[in-house]
């Protein structure tokens, strides 16, 4: 292996974002998209409604009172579109959240627990829900614009620009259905899925900071202090790297993160390690941390393998028995790791803008991450020739791309698959076929 030249595809790399808790908060919630349409629907409907008073009152100045009263018999006709349409919205919200809750309990039951988290974030269902309420609230908004009076000379209002805004919505919400529908049946195809997650996780990657120094984390020096958690117990979900940076340089400290990012915090556990000076005070740390009830993608960088670890033992528990499945996730556990095997890991280091370091941010290292790829899979898949076969192919194409520092955990899963499969195949034939590498699995 070591003849061949290896040409690597990195992964796209940017400056890391500041993170907004409130933004990701926002982002794996439901409530926020729906809402914020509501209450811009009541915006848009205040000026539609000075728009038409203007345009009635325009025509009361010049005596155009037939123009009015033209006006008055088309919005006696538009009421009833629009009462027809203040109907059907709220059969459409009922169908469309029914096939939600259809859809996320089979993906949770097929895959796994934690893809529920895409359907959350899924941006079309947020459009969908949020233009069918900002639809049904637009229109009885506009019923009761309408003017009980039928005479030109003493009406204020004719809503002609909002039946025309409830066309508009409407037909909005008829496209965004059928989007809706296309996307939803696509998160519940496994290969869809698998791909949604192995993308969170190059994004992850590519959010890394660019490694410095060969990748090697500068001496920090001694401890001289330590910072507690006090609030909640949960998991750490993401770290705000700005705000941090920021209390670092002005107190000319460095801070060294202690738990990863997906670890479960309780409190008075120490979670910042203060090198050079004093610990800053609580009250400039506060929301530095953002502690959940689950992990996010947002700065987890073994989340995704976890989850592709997951769908693959769900595939092949003797309940599903669908080793194709496990293929297709160990596809992109290979593809994972392939991007990350020549990046530096274990830590990144976050520098002030004078490239000094200041915030020291623990990762997933090289054979921590293999381990998660593969592991437990493995134990699981020798009795599947299909699976084994793809996980030996996989390993080959790791052990040609990884560094030769990178190879050891490599050629230890290939070992301990080896000795599995001899263990439970019956016949050398059999055990011949199963250690036979094939990317296709059994192509």
């Amino acid at each position: 292996m070591s003849d061949w030249t290896v040409t690597r595809s990195p992964l796209p790399r940017r400056r890391p974002r500041a993170l907004s808790p409130l933004r990701e908060h926002l982002r794996d919630t439901f409530w926020f998209a729906p809402t914020a349409a509501m209450v811009g629907v009541f915006v848009v409907w205040l000026v539609a409604q000075e728009l038409d008073a203007a345009l009635v009152r325009s025509l009361q100045d010049d005596g155009d009172y037939g123009t009015v009263a033209e006006l008055l018999r088309f919005a006696d006709d538009a009421k009833t579109v629009v009462s027809a349409v203040g109907s059907a919205m709220m059969t459409f919200i009922g169908v469309v959240f029914s096939i939600s809750l259809v859809a996320v309990q089979m993906a949770s039951g097929q895959f796994t627990p934690r893809v529920v988290r895409l359907f959350v974030r899924s941006r079309i269902t947020k459009a969908t829900f949020a233009v069918f309420l900002a639809t049904f609230v637009l229109t009885l908004l506009v019923l009761t614009s309408y003017d009980s009076t039928s005479d030109p000379r003493v009406t204020t209002s004719v809503p002609l620009v909002q039946s025309v805004l409830t066309l508009v919505m409407v037909a909005l919400s008829l496209l965004l259905f059928v989007m809706y529908v296309n996307g939803t049946l696509r998160l519940m195809r496994v290969s869809h899925v698998i791909a949604r997650i192995a993308a969170e996780s190059f994004r992850v990657a590519a959010l890394m900071p660019a490694a410095a120094d060969g990748g090697r984390v500068p001496g920090l020096g001694p401890v001289t202090a330590w910072v507690a958690h006090d609030g909640q117990a949960g998991v750490l979900r993401d770290v705000h790297i700005a705000r941090l940076v920021r209390v670092a340089r002005k107190h000319g400290v460095v801070l060294r993160l202690v738990p990863r990012t997906g670890d479960f915090l309780v409190p008075g556990t120490p979670v910042l390690a203060v090198h050079g000076g004093q610990a800053p005070p609580r009250r400039v740390l506060r929301y530095a941390l953002s502690v959940g009830v689950e992990r996010a993608f947002h700065q987890d960088l073994g989340l995704g393998l976890r989850q592709l670890s997951d769908i693959a033992l769900r595939a092949l528990s003797s309940a599903v028995n669908d080793p194709t499945t496990a293929v297709q996730a160990l596809d992109r556990i290979v593809q994972i790791l392939a991007a990350l095997s020549p990046r530096p890991l274990d830590a990144a280091v976050h520098r002030d803008r004078r490239g000094a370091v200041r915030l020291v941010q623990p990762v997933p290292g090289w054979t921590e991450l293999v381990d998660l790829g593969f592991a437990e899979v493995r134990a699981c898949t020798a009795g599947a020739p299909q699976v084994t076969r793809r996980i030996l192919a996989g390993l080959d194409d790791l052990l040609l791309l990884a560094p030769p520092e990178r190879r050891e955990p490599l050629r230890r899963h290939r070992e301990l698959l080896r000795q599995a499969v001899e263990r439970v195949a019956p016949t050398p034939a059999d055990r011949a076929f199963a250690l036979s590498p094939d990317r296709q699995g059994i192509g």
